[in-house]
């Protein structure tokens, strides 16, 4: 500009005639009216197009912005005014200039002084100067080029872009700086232009690539034509450097379609706008096609649950987390976890929805799984029999099963709260501590330990424990798990099971020494029943004998309760005599009472009913009374006196066993009868004792109270149903023999006389007596300690009856008497003997053996007269076939 301001001073100075300086200063504003108009159309283009591409390029993230900026149309308005004041004040100036210039053109006459083309120029220089910053000042590209492609005028962020100076680039072809990527721009060019020629305006984007880098690039275009008059004679460019863009949106679209997450876009109205492919595979559908033809509520389970969701969200910014079930195409349902915002415009309507869906259906049948696995095992630690404790690796409980209340009476609370070995025993404590230092150490995998506990009610109880490591995820022991199983019954159980053990040795032992006992005791009280049945005897002599009589008699019954009491015969309840059981029952315990100085008062009742029962049960009862009524008395003093009264109340008998002993604590009352339960010392008893009495007797229909006496001691009270008064108090008498016809009646001694009775014993003692007492009453008797010496004798002569005894022994040996008396009576052939069985063991009644009564038995101890009684009775029908001619 400033060579055109020299030359037009020259020429100025040069040019005197008027007609040269009228045509240039009219050419000159000719040139400056024109240059004008282009300053106002390119200003007015520049601020509609910087408008468009900002509303074009910017009002959709302004809009998916959680906060509304309504400033920034303001702001874009004072931005327009000020530009307005910026383009008044160029008008200023080319106002000016015109004046100048239309004065120049009217004074011919007075051409202008050179300072008046000095400040012309000068005006022209600044305004076109102001407007080349103002297009150097925008950041996008703007260019004009003629329709042969040359270029015309650039601003500045051009030359920054293909790195060239200005002085370069004017009047250069474009395609020496930019060309299309696909290399055919110039094709496309000459296909778009007829549009254009026509439209006048053009905009989109392009992808091309400058000759000095080897990136595309992609621009946002808008292209207007230039006209001159009717005729287009340029176009003006204003580009835009979208690449980061296109770049951020290709990163964007790949992360779209790569995420794992579902991504959705929804308008309000329900329709579903875009989604990307991990949220058309969480909906099980092929194609992204499917799911837009889709409408949002077709793929909710509850439709109600998108409407909540729907109004949360218009409510609150964005909403984060919520879980929402979803139908996939094949019907089933998913759950998801939503998050989710909505667009807004500057209105504060919304324009769409966006958010993005976790599927965590199979999270959730993990967590249901896992819930039922924890269900499982809350359970079964709640049913496990067992207590079950955890301790961490500082001996601090961190887990305590809900037995504790039931084994140790401690709720959860108290327990962990506890320290480890608080209520252990002191001398079961340190193996404890010892077992979960191994167990932590991991120097044991498994241990087992028997601890005594401290009770909440203050007793101790045995707890056997199993001690096992507890392990995290990797391998290292954190803990220590112990189940234990409360043993206290289970160790009484087992000490009365010893102690039954004991008895039913002794029991055997009794039995064996009572068989052993009823030999000498038959052969005692059959000499001494023949002894006084001689004649000639001195009184002297005949007290004697009556006395040791007497007195085998006795231990004989002594004896046969040892044997019922010993090894008990199966229950059979009968009428009975209560006076004559506990008569028995004192018989039992009598030395023991009279060793410990326990005075026994007891009066029969003559008139007392009888009550139907097993003897032996009872007999078990009332012993177990008396004796525990000794030891009371012995826990006190050492002499002492049981009381016991029979007698009736109202449609019971009443049998009541009283001490003047220790007693029985209130407290203890109520658990008196309950199995285990013992207020002896460590070893005095199993706790089962009045618990046996308690079922004995309700099982008779009957029951037992206990009280404490007011002047010391305790009393227990049997109630006991009376017999039926058809039922006989005592078992009848056998029937008597049946009775012959007139004139076959024959006497009791000549029955016998000339009959043979073989017996079968082996010990030598019952072999005399019988041989001689019954020899003494007119019968043949044959004596074998063998089976062998049996079997010659029955062979040699026959017998009409055969005593033979159960147990038998022949050469140290065992030989059971029916083996033995069923080869006798087979060799005996046609005239079998009436067989009569002996035995020192309990006879439990008579049996049916394939539909044949069983042999008579007789019980040792027996006397002569018993057994001759007993001949009587099996031989009164048999014929006398083997009497003595």
């Amino acid at each position: 500009m400033h060579e055109d301001h020299q030359r037009a001073k020259q020429s100025a100075n040069r040019s005197t005639p008027h007609t040269d300086k009228h045509a240039v200063i009219s050419d000159r504003f000719e040139q400056f009216e024109k240059r004008q108009r282009e300053l106002w159309l390119m200003a007015i283009l520049v601020i509609f197009l910087l408008g468009v591409a900002y509303a074009w390029t910017s009002w959709d993230s302004i809009r998916s912005l959680a906060h509304h900026y309504e400033a920034l149309p303001i702001g874009f308005v004072v931005l327009i005014l000020l530009f307005g004041v910026y383009m008044w004040n160029k008008t200023q100036e080319i106002s000016e200039l015109r004046g100048l210039m239309h004065g120049m053109e009217h004074r011919d006459e007075n051409p202008p002084s050179e300072k008046q083309l000095d400040q012309l120029f000068e005006i022209i220089s600044r305004s076109q100067q102001g407007y080349r910053d103002l297009i150097d000042s925008f950041d996008d590209i703007l260019l004009a080029v003629s329709l042969d492609g040359q270029i015309r005028a650039v601003n500045r962020s051009f030359s920054d872009l293909v790195d060239t100076p200005f002085q370069q680039i004017i009047g250069k072809p474009l395609a020496d700086f930019v060309q299309e990527s696909s290399g055919e721009g110039a094709r496309l060019v000459e296909r778009a232009m007829p549009r254009f020629m026509e439209r006048r305006q053009w905009a989109g984007v392009i992808q091309a690539r400058l000759k000095s880098q080897s990136s595309p690039f992609f621009f946002d275009c808008v292209a207007h034509a230039m006209m001159r008059g009717d005729k287009i004679g340029g176009i003006t460019v204003l580009a835009r450097d979208i690449s980061a863009l296109r770049k951020n949106e290709a990163r964007f679209t790949e992360l779209f379609e790569s995420l794992q997450e579902g991504i959705y876009i929804t308008t309000p109205d329900g329709t579903i706008v875009d989604v990307n492919p991990a949220l058309v595979r969480m909906l099980g559908y092929d194609s992204k096609e499917e799911v837009l033809k889709r409408r949002v509520p077709e793929i909710f389970v509850d439709r109600e649950e998108r409407k909540l969701i729907k109004e949360e969200v218009e409510r609150q910014p964005m909403i984060q987390g919520r879980e929402i079930t979803l139908i996939r195409k094949d019907g089933t349902s998913i759950v998801c976890l939503n998050t989710a915002a909505a667009v807004r415009d500057n209105a504060g309507r919304v324009l769409r929805y966006q958010g993005a869906l976790m599927d965590i259906t199979e999270r959730r049948e993990m967590e249901r799984r896992l819930h039922q696995q924890q269900e499982f095992a809350r359970r079964l630690v709640d049913s496990f029999p067992d207590l079950i404790l955890v301790l961490d690796a500082n001996a601090h409980y961190t887990f305590v099963s809900p037995r504790c209340k039931d084994v140790l009476g401690y709720d959860i609370e108290e327990a962990q709260n506890m320290a480890f070995g608080g209520r252990t025993h002191p001398e079961d404590l340190p193996a404890a501590n010892l077992l979960y230092q191994d167990i932590i150490a991991g120097r044991q995998s498994f241990a087992s330990l028997e601890i005594r506990v401290r009770h909440k009610l203050g007793e101790w109880r045995r707890i056997r424990f199993n001690f096992s490591p507890l392990a995290d995820e990797k391998g290292n022991i954190e803990g220590v798990v112990l189940s234990g199983r409360d043993v206290t019954d289970l160790k009484r159980l087992e000490e009365q099971l010893i102690q039954a053990e004991k008895l039913a040795a002794m029991g055997q032992m009794l039995a064996g020494v009572a068989h052993e006992l009823n030999n000498p005791l038959t052969a005692i009280l059959g000499v001494t029943e023949l002894l006084r049945e001689r004649q000639g005897e001195d009184d002297s002599t005949k007290r004697q004998l009556e006395l040791t009589h007497r007195q085998a008699r006795r231990a004989a019954r002594i004896v046969q309760n040892l044997l019922e009491f010993s090894r008990p015969a199966s229950p059979q309840k009968k009428p009975l005599d209560l006076n004559n059981l506990l008569e028995r029952t004192l018989q039992l315990h009598e030395h023991s009472l009279r060793r410990n100085n326990v005075e026994v008062d007891f009066r029969l009742q003559p008139d007392l009913p009888g009550v139907i029962g097993d003897a032996n049960q009872l007999i078990q009862v009332f012993l177990n009374l008396i004796t525990n009524a000794e030891q009371a008395i012995r826990e006190v003093r050492d002499t002492g006196r049981i009381q016991i009264r029979a007698g009736r109340n109202g449609n019971q008998l009443a049998i009541t066993v009283q001490d003047d002993g220790v007693g029985i604590r209130p407290e203890s009352l109520p658990r008196i009868f309950d199995p285990f339960y013992t207020t002896k010392r460590p070893g005095g008893g199993t706790g089962l004792g009045l618990s046996i009495c308690m079922s004995i007797i309700r099982e008779h229909g009957g029951n037992i109270e206990a009280e404490t006496l007011p002047a010391g001691g305790s009393a227990f009270t049997i109630y006991l149903p009376i017999a039926p008064v058809e039922s006989p108090g005592t078992p009848s008498a056998p029937p008597e023999p049946a009775s012959a016809p007139p004139g076959e009646v024959r006497s009791a001694a000549d029955l016998l006389t000339g009959r043979a009775v073989l017996v079968l014993d082996d010990e030598e003692s019952l072999r005399m007596l019988l041989q001689e007492g019954l020899s003494a009453h007119g019968l043949r008797v044959g004596c074998a300690a063998t089976t062998e010496e049996a079997l010659a004798l029955v062979t040699r002569s026959s017998y009409d009856a055969f005593l033979c005894d159960l147990h038998l022994s022949s050469g140290g040996f065992f030989v059971n008497g029916r083996d033995a008396a069923g080869r006798i009576l087979q060799a005996a052939g046609a005239q079998k003997p009436t067989l009569i069985y002996m035995t020192g063991d309990l006879i439990e009644g008579s049996q049916e053996a394939e539909g044949q009564s069983e042999p008579v038995c007789l019980q040792k101890p027996f006397r002569v007269s018993d057994v001759l009684s007993l001949l009587r009775e099996v031989l009164a029908d048999a014929p006398a076939e083997t009497r003595l001619n």
